[in-house]
């Protein structure tokens, strides 16, 4: 059986110490990435609409009873 990893004093000075290490991105990295992720889920979310309105009228065509 594997020992329990113990989270006292230590575990936290050594999490504070890995946590400097960390390259952190600029205020303008995560200004450009966020507009990134915004615009690519506003195109998805328009692909995704469109794809569903085209298939509603699809099956509506295909189940219209004449």
């Amino acid at each position: 059986m594997a020992d329990k990893p113990e989270f006292g004093k230590g575990y936290a000075q050594d999490m504070i110490e890995e946590l400097k290490k960390v390259s952190w991105p600029t205020r303008k990295q995560i200004i450009k990435l966020s507009l990134v992720v915004i615009i690519i889920s506003i195109v998805v979310a328009l692909y995704v609409g469109v794809l569903d309105v085209f298939l509603a009228k699809l099956l509506e065509f295909l189940t219209k009873v004449k």
